[in-house]
C-alpha cells in the first residue's frame, strides 16, 4: 500500500509545481523593487514546501526553538541532512534564509528555478573555483543581513547517524565573525531514507533551533565546527547520534 501511496504522492507533487511556482513568479515581480532580501518569496516558498508536510496525511512535523532565529540579522544556520524530506521540514521554520545547495539542484524545474528566484546559492562539488564563488556569494547575503543554511556533512547519511563535519561553514562564521545557529533534524529518515522514493512509514519529523554559538569564543573554526556538531549530536534522539 505504501508503494501506492508514494506514487499517488509523487505525481500529486509534481502536478502542482507549475501552480506553486506561478504564484513564487507573482510574489517575486511584486516584491522585487521594495525587497532586496526576498523576504516575501522566502516566506512563500516556506508555505509551498509546508503544503507538501501537511497535505500528507502520512506525515507531521514540528519546529522548536523558532523563536532563535532571526528575522533579520546574519547568521550561518547548519542543520544535520538525514533526507531529502528535511528540506520540506527545513522550510518549515519560517524564517527567512538562503540555501546553499549542490548546483545540480538549480536545473530542476519548478523547483530549481524557484530556488534562483530566491538567490540560493550554488556550489559544484569537488570544483575548488566553485566553492570559491560559493563562499562570496555567501559572505555576500550575510552582509545584507540574510542568513545561509547549510548542510555541513554534505550529504544525506546513509544510516541516519551523524556524520562528520566539513570545515567550510564554520570558516565562513569566522570570517564574516557571525554567529552559528545548529539545528537538529529528526524522523525524517524513517520515512523516507537517502536511497529509494518509496514512503516507508509515518513521519513525526522535529526541527529543534538550538542557541547561537558565536565563533568569538573559538580559537580556530575547527574548535568551533566540533562545538557546534557536539550541540546538534545532544539534541538528537540516540538512533541519530554518531556511533549510536
Amino acid at each position: 500500500m505504501l508503494a501506492v501511496f508514494s506514487f499517488v504522492y509523487w505525481i500529486f507533487f509534481v502536478l502542482t509545481l507549475p501552480f506553486l511556482f506561478a504564484v513564487a513568479l507573482v510574489v517575486f515581480v511584486l516584491t522585487a523593487p521594495f525587497d532586496p532580501r526576498r523576504v516575501a518569496l522566502q516566506l512563500w516558498s516556506c508555505a509551498w514546501a509546508s503544503f507538501y508536510v501537511v497535505v500528507n496525511p502520512l506525515w507531521r512535523s514540528r519546529v522548536v526553538g523558532r523563536e532563535k532565529l532571526p528575522w533579520n540579522g546574519a547568521a550561518v544556520l547548519v542543520a544535520n541532512h538525514l533526507s531529502m524530506l528535511d528540506i520540506l521540514v527545513l522550510y518549515g521554520v519560517f524564517r527567512p534564509f538562503k540555501w546553499v545547495s549542490k548546483a545540480e539542484l538549480f536545473r530542476v524545474p519548478f523547483v530549481g528555478w524557484n530556488m534562483w528566484l530566491n538567490d540560493c546559492v550554488p556550489v559544484w562539488r569537488g570544483d575548488r573555483e566553485s566553492v570559491r564563488k560559493m563562499m562570496a556569494h555567501c559572505r555576500a547575503h550575510l552582509a545584507r543581513g540574510a542568513p545561509v543554511m547549510i548542510f555541513p556533512e554534505g550529504t544525506r547519511s546513509p544510516d541516519g547517524r551523524l556524520q562528520a563535519f566539513k570545515d567550510g561553514a564554520f570558516r565562513l562564521a569566522v570570517d564574516a565573525n557571525v554567529p552559528v545557529i545548529p539545528i537538529a533534524v529528526s524522523g525524517t529518515s524513517e520515512a523516507l531514507p537517502k536511497h529509494g522514493v518509496v514512503l516507508r512509514q509515518r513521519m513525526r519529523a522535529e526541527v529543534r533551533v538550538l542557541d547561537p554559538i558565536h565563533p568569538s569564543s573559538f580559537e580556530s573554526p575547527a574548535a568551533l565546527r566540533d562545538a557546534v556538531r557536539e550541540a546538534i549530536a545532544a539534541a538528537l534522539p540516540p538512533e541519530h547520534r554518531p556511533g549510536a
